[in-house]
């Protein structure tokens, strides 16, 4: 398990345990809600016997299992035995924040199923304040939000070096095919000076030099590629910060084979000499008929 990282997340329930678990998930953890405490150690060996297919893991262990939550700890003392190393993430949150959030959701509380909210809330207190003095890590989210609540799981469960590597996209596109339905923001740039009317350059795609240099000689092109530029720049790394684990950044013009694919690759080119991991994808070149001739081909990075 040296190479196997093994988070139990356990706690309050109604405390945000589902959202760390899509954060995590989004991390690259593979995650398992309410597993039985007696099986940390067999899912453990296996993961460990994985060949390093499964490196980071995350398993909720709480009160929904019942009888079976009473044996965590002989579990986590069973783990110890045979070696293996895990951490534990409680979450924990006030009566008052979670009898509202039980209210918002409409949801009963595990321990009253057919009584007062603050009755389960007590019971569970009492029952979980053993595991509690186990935790690695505790979050109280009483005064979170969600977006907070990721932000704080990824910095706990990530290295620098992995929180950034979200990945980008960076797709050209035709509105006339319709805009990609994945996209987080599009950029419009059938404003640009059209290649198309110019007889020399219509069957060429955005990625040939000379379509390029066409392009990139109109000072308007230069000013909005400052000004795209620059917005880009601000947003990646507060992206990054929140926990955002995909971006995907679309570039439009009319047909999808001049303009919006030499801004395309524009923007793709600044992100990766930035060191971001980004893609470059031209959506709709081949609907034109046309065979591109790329300046160079992205490679996945």
């Amino acid at each position: 398990m040296e190479d196997v990282r093994l988070v139990i997340i356990t706690g309050m329930s109604g405390a945000g345990k589902t959202q760390v678990v899509r954060t995590m998930e989004d991390l690259g953890y593979f995650c398992v809600d309410n597993l039985p405490p007696m099986l940390i150690s067999k899912f453990a060996e296996l993961c460990s016997q994985s060949a390093g297919r499964v490196n980071k893991v995350g398993l909720v262990v709480d009160i929904r299992g019942r009888e079976f939550f009473d044996t965590l700890i002989q579990a986590l003392e069973e783990l110890e035995k045979q070696g293996h190393r895990y951490e534990m993430l409680f979450l924990e949150a006030s009566d008052e924040t979670l009898i509202r959030r039980y209210k918002e959701t409409r949801r009963r509380h595990p321990l009253a199923p057919h009584g007062r909210i603050s009755e389960g809330i007590t019971r569970e207190r009492e029952r979980i304040e053993h595991v509690r003095g186990r935790a690695t890590q505790i979050i109280d989210t009483s005064e979170l939000t969600t977006a907070n609540l990721r932000e704080k799981v990824t910095a706990l469960f990530t290295s620098d070096h992995e929180q950034q590597r979200m990945n980008i996209t960076v797709v050209s596109f035709g509105f006339k095919y319709g805009i990609p339905l994945d996209v987080d923001m599009v950029f419009d740039v059938r404003f640009l000076p059209n290649p198309f009317y110019v007889e020399s350059l219509r069957r060429k795609s955005g990625e040939v030099a000379e379509v390029g240099d066409y392009i990139w000689k109109w000072p308007i092109t230069q000013q909005f590629m400052e000004k795209v530029t620059g917005f880009v720049d601000f947003l990646v790394p507060n992206y990054i910060k929140e926990g955002k684990s995909q971006l995907i950044i679309a570039i439009g013009c009319t047909g999808g084979l001049h303009r919006s694919v030499f801004v395309a690759r524009k923007i793709y080119e600044g992100l990766r000499n930035k060191g971001y991991k980004v893609n470059l994808d031209h959506r709709d070149i081949v609907k034109n008929n046309i065979i591109p001739t790329a300046i160079e081909a992205p490679p996945e990075c």
